[in-house]
């Protein structure tokens, strides 16, 4: 290993028990949605002393922290989401959350990773040519929070747009310590399809007399599930999941309404494209054979997160390099999730990838996924985590193939 390898890793194994005091105490202390004033009172207080040029949000709570090397030259971002989820926690753990809320997801480790990364990257102030921009976003679970900083400036705060993005998600389920990305699409674009099947309510024993919204919408329900599977490329699949239906209140009375509300997944933005169209046009049809009328929304969410060929090399290559051939491995196909991530990357190109944070017990008990309330994190990566973060900025900013990795049109 070369000494900028190993300087970074003991650099971060050295500071490894702050972090981890730091992610348990946002642990302890989750938020949810936009406005996380105590989490982002942590951060600015985690961030002092550091000579960082500090903004906070207006329309949310959001942090961004720019550090400028002693040289001019390209501009580098990490960023790392802050909020938790609206779960009630499960683990048992002594620094469990107690107040309905949960860091389900990781955030908790995203945040604390990224104060690491900040923390050496500052400390090599000196050797940079360029700027580190570190984006710390509330909201990322369906608050809309990127699209906010974004609105804000956020990705123009240090004067230049940046040549670069990164950004790792831990996974509660995913192998300890290893890390993976892909080239092209790493995660699903999300929408919500709402539909309210208006009729005409009337007695449970005359639906002669009524025009019942309730079979309308069951009927549209299993519609959507065909359409997908017979319109669609399997090799570019679609994701659909009615997740929310609303109906009635008493068993003998026909409503005047009938509801649902679908999750809708796609791995390519023209797919994303023609389910906004079709999808809609669908259940209006299905409705209007029926002589009901179906009021339609549809969100089209979030993108679908892609990552830029040469900083998905770049990832792979700074893990493998930092921590060895068996700490990395190549993610085969998409995951269905979403990420507001993708928000950055349609602007900036950049990789995002996942690292391992499953207990070392994990293959002897059944293992909660991220969103569980019994989602467990091993917080022992995150020296690791900020040591990633930090080197693929070091990669621009040292001369060493620094500038775009690649050209985003």
């Amino acid at each position: 290993m070369g000494g900028t390898t190993v300087s970074t890793r003991e650099q971060a194994a050295r500071i490894g028990g702050e972090l981890v005091a730091l992610r348990r105490e946002l642990h302890a202390d989750p938020e949810v949605g936009l406005d996380l004033p105590r989490t982002q009172r942590r951060i600015l207080a985690a961030l002092a002393g550091l000579g960082l040029e500090i903004t906070t949000g207006a329309g949310t709570t959001s942090v961004v922290a720019v550090l400028r090397g002693a040289a001019p030259g390209p501009t580098v971002l990490l960023r790392g989401d802050m909020d938790a989820l609206p779960v009630a926690e499960a683990t048992g753990l002594p620094y469990a959350a107690t107040n309905g809320a949960m860091h389900a997801c990781g955030h908790d480790l995203h945040v604390a990773g990224l104060v690491g990364a900040a923390r050496l990257l500052a400390a090599r102030r000196a050797e940079l040519s360029g700027a580190v921009l570190f984006m710390f976003q509330p909201g990322e679970e369906g608050h809309g929070g990127a699209r906010v900083m974004i609105e804000e400036g956020a990705l123009d705060a240090a004067g230049a747009p940046p040549v670069a993005a990164y950004g790792v998600h831990v996974g509660a389920d995913l192998p300890y310590g290893v890390f993976t990305t892909r080239p092209g699409t790493l995660m699903a674009g999300y929408s919500v399809l709402d539909v309210t099947v208006r009729g005409r309510g009337g007695h449970g024993s005359r639906p002669y007399q009524a025009l019942d919204p309730v079979p309308v919408a069951a009927e549209i329900i299993t519609a959507l599930q065909s359409y997908v599977t017979r319109r669609f490329d399997v090799f570019d699949p679609v994701v659909v999941t009615v997740g929310q239906v609303t109906a009635g209140s008493a068993p003998n009375v026909i409503p005047e309404t009938a509801g649902l509300r679908a999750g809708v997944r796609a791995f390519s933005a023209p797919t994303a494209e023609r389910l906004a169209v079709e999808l809609p046009r669908l259940a209006h049809h299905i409705a209007a054979g029926h002589g009901l009328t179906a009021e339609i929304g549809y969100d089209p969410g979030l993108p679908v997160t892609v990552n830029d060929e040469a900083a998905a090399a770049r990832y792979a290559a700074t893990a493998t390099r930092l921590f060895g051939a068996d700490r990395y491995r190549p993610l085969p196909n998409p995951r269905t999730a979403s990420e507001d991530f993708s928000l950055v990357l349609e602007r900036i190109p950049g990789s995002y990838g996942f690292l391992g944070a499953a207990p070392p017990d994990a293959a002897d008990r059944p293992v909660e996924a991220n969103h569980s309330p019994r989602a467990l994190f091993d917080d022992s990566v995150l020296p690791d985590q900020a040591a990633l973060l930090a080197e693929l900025a070091l990669g621009h900013l040292l001369g060493t193939g620094g500038g775009a990795p690649g050209h985003r049109p």
